[in-house]
């Protein structure tokens, strides 16, 4: 069975192959296949979202599927049930699982005991749906309409700034390797890479730099990246995560040390004047609406690739 739970979970032929499929169904839109007809895919989110819930539920509409969202009040398993149960019951109704939820060995759990995909759309860990729409949308931008999406990222350089602790850098540490790219990682000393990364990425054989320069991360960027200093979970620590990472705040000073053609991106939503000024967040390489919309295609281009794999 395919899951589809970390960037690695797909081998960079198939992430190239998911690239042009997830081009396709965007040009194609309302007119491609539906490779999910009569199939039920189940959404469990115990973290609420608006970009990922939208976009996995029309996503799976549109490549003919129906969606049946669960959050953890609707399932027994945030009251006492097994996650090993959860799937196993889960796995006899329906077609696919998508799961958005905080501890990552949950999604594991689920994913070890399910008989159909699971596809992690975040963990504190991990969120592997979101980089790999990232990079799609800087390669559109690269490779052009007809270009080698995959090729165009091979050398290119992100720069990521704020909490290289959580799981937005611990995703690009993943998926730059696997894109054939280079991260640079600048934020607080106090908020790090952590060990289960550090040792995940040294196990596949990936590289990373981690400075608490923001400038020294940023030179040479083909992409300056940040997110939100206190994540879902987090809200009781926001004040003194701000003070600290201040000093990587994404403005204009910091944007113009990187490449002259830079893009800016964050997985929103953005809080203005924290991680990111609004001078930057209005800047035409500023192409955070074209990484929202494009979660849609990618993610179809990701399930469907799961189906055919399962069949």
């Amino acid at each position: 069975m395919k899951h589809f739970l970390q960037e690695t979970d797909f081998s960079r032929d198939e992430v190239a192959q998911i690239f042009a499929l997830a081009r396709r169904f965007k040009q194609e839109r309302g007119h491609h296949e539906r490779p999910l007809a009569g199939q039920t895919w189940a959404m469990i989110f115990a973290k609420s979202s608006t970009r990922t819930r939208v976009s996995f539920e029309v996503g799976i509409h549109e490549l003919g599927g129906n969606p049946l969202f669960l959050n953890t009040n609707d399932i027994q398993i945030g009251r006492g049930e097994p996650v090993s149960d959860t799937a196993k019951v889960l796995s006899r109704f329906v077609h696919g699982l998508v799961v958005r939820t905080y501890a990552h060995g949950d999604i594991m759990g689920l994913a070890q005991d399910s008989g159909v995909p699971v596809v992690n759309a975040l963990t504190d860990f991990l969120h592997p749906c979101q980089i790999y729409t990232d990079a799609f949308t800087a390669a559109e931008r690269w490779a052009g309409p007809g270009g080698d999406l995959f090729a165009s990222l091979q050398g290119r350089k992100v720069a990521f700034l704020g909490d290289t602790g959580f799981n937005m850098a611990n995703s690009w540490i993943l998926g730059a390797n696997l894109f054939g790219m280079k991260v640079s990682l600048g934020g607080p000393a106090s908020d790090g890479p952590g060990r289960e990364i550090r040792e995940l990425a040294a196990k596949m054989g990936g590289s990373f730099h981690f400075t608490s320069d923001p400038y020294e991360a940023v030179a040479g960027a083909d992409i300056v990246y940040t997110d939100v200093w206190a994540s879902m979970g987090q809200e009781g620590e926001s004040a003194e995560r701000q003070k600290r990472m201040m000093p990587f705040q994404v403005n204009k000073k910091l944007f113009e040390a990187a490449k002259p053609d830079a893009l800016f991106m964050h997985c929103l939503p953005a809080h203005a004047g924290e991680e990111v000024t609004q001078e930057v967040l209005d800047h035409p390489r500023c192409v955070i609406f074209d990484e929202a919309e494009n979660r849609l295609h990618v993610q179809k281009a990701i399930l469907a690739t799961l189906a055919q794999k399962r069949d």
